[in-house]
């Protein structure tokens, strides 16, 4: 008798082991993509951005992973600022490491290039740094998602501010200097035609092009002071615009020539703390500073500054939101499932350090804002932050849908 009671319960426990591994799997890794240019141009703002992931991808799998139980695993790729290294790594990453999201890349020509390899492999893609208007205005794939005002969203928010400015001093003309790539293009174009828009009495006298990656600026800064225009606009950004705004200030530049509305992060705030012109008009996409009453941002800027013992930049803040971006989808889905998780990030609203905003559904565009202000000390910062600041709100930039629309009809 003792015999059977014994056999009956040690059955009794192998079923229950059964069971428990039918009802309660191993859960799946998540297998989640960077592809950012770790080196070279874009390593300025990219590191910011890789540690903000790391920092995001940890706090999620200290509490078990997506869900609770899918735990993170990240894998970074260098894009050497590269369309083809970066379509070369995105296929790596999907093929090899079977991730099924990619943040990035720093290029916004790196991010139209591997737009259509995540739509073909059903692969998620958000961009998070890379802003072009391409990336999600035209050749739409369902699957990229944009957390960064986009190129004509910035250019708009410029735009309102510089319109008002020339009334008020009488500007006529202006020349602009941006990069030879995509987003300097795109931003450079959006910006001429909304300004022919707003204010169209104000005449382009000349446009200037450097090279990507361009690291002397001496000849482009000659020939703009020579032209002697009213005011200047440029979309130089990472090193090169380090470079540029050294260069310039050494001759004078800022003190003779306006230069409103030109991008200075966060970055450029913090490593040009002692020579950045105080009073210029800069724009800058997501600056921790402003939004330090939410507490999804307070708690990210004390982390990060914990960790690496650095305040973040505009970089690593929307790295940060991306990943957390990617989380509430995967929530809203209950899974981990990519078709899932697509059509629930579709029109969203979720929560950032920068406040609830939604993805507009046309283009999956974050309706996050643009920030313009004036360089100034700040005695709570060791470096200037901007003060006077004004929050351009997403839905007040974009680009009208009946536009895209029309853009989309021509597309082959």
């Amino acid at each position: 008798m003792k015999f059977k009671q014994i056999l009956v319960v040690g059955m009794l426990v192998v079923l229950s082991g059964w069971v428990g591994a039918d009802s309660c799997p191993a859960a799946e890794p998540y297998h989640l993509g960077v592809d950012l240019a770790v080196t070279g141009t874009g390593a300025l703002y990219c590191k910011d951005g890789v540690d903000a992931i790391r920092l995001a991808v940890d706090e999620i799998n200290k509490a078990g992973g997506f869900l609770g139980k899918h735990p993170i695993k990240l894998f970074v790729r260098d894009s050497h600022t590269k369309p083809d290294v970066a379509v070369r790594e995105a296929k790596d990453l999907i093929l090899r490491d079977k991730v099924r999201c990619i943040l990035g890349t720093y290029s916004s020509a790196c991010a139209v290039a591997i737009k259509p390899v995540c739509k073909e492999y059903k692969v998620l893609h958000i961009a998070a740094i890379s802003n072009s208007e391409n990336i999600t205005k035209t050749h739409f794939s369902p699957y990229t998602y944009q957390v960064v005002p986009n190129s004509y969203m910035q250019a708009k928010a410029v735009v309102l501010g510089v319109a008002e400015l020339a009334k008020k001093k009488g500007w006529k003309n202006y020349i602009t200097i941006a990069s030879d790539y995509e987003w300097g293009r795109s931003t450079q174009k959006n910006t001429v035609a909304l300004l022919r828009q707003l204010a169209p009495d104000l005449k382009l006298k000349k446009e200037f092009w450097p090279r990507l990656g361009e690291t002397q600026f001496t000849s482009y800064i000659t020939a703009i002071m020579a032209q002697k225009p009213d005011f200047v606009i440029g979309s130089i950004a990472s090193k090169d615009n380090v470079a540029w705004m050294k260069q310039a200030k050494a001759y004078g530049f800022f003190d003779k020539i306006p230069y409103p509305g030109s991008l200075i992060s966060v970055s450029e705030l913090i490593l040009q703390k002692k020579t950045l012109t105080r009073g210029l008009i800069g724009l800058c996409r997501a600056p921790f500073f402003a939004h330090m009453d939410i507490p999804m941002m307070a708690n990210f800027v004390k982390h990060f500054k914990s960790r690496y013992h650095r305040y973040p930049s505009d970089w690593a803040v929307m790295e940060y939101d991306a990943v957390y971006a990617l989380k509430q989808g995967i929530d809203k889905a209950g899974g981990i499932e990519t078709e899932k998780v697509k059509d629930a990030l579709k029109g969203a609203t979720i929560d950032t350090t920068r406040g609830r905003l939604f993805f507009r559904k046309i283009d999956n565009q974050l309706s996050c804002s643009s920030y313009i202000g004036v360089v100034a000390d700040d005695p709570r910062y060791p470096f200037p932050i901007y003060h006077d600041l004004v929050e351009v709100k997403g839905p007040d930039s974009w680009r009208p849908e009946a536009e895209i629309i029309a853009a989309r009809s021509n597309e082959k």
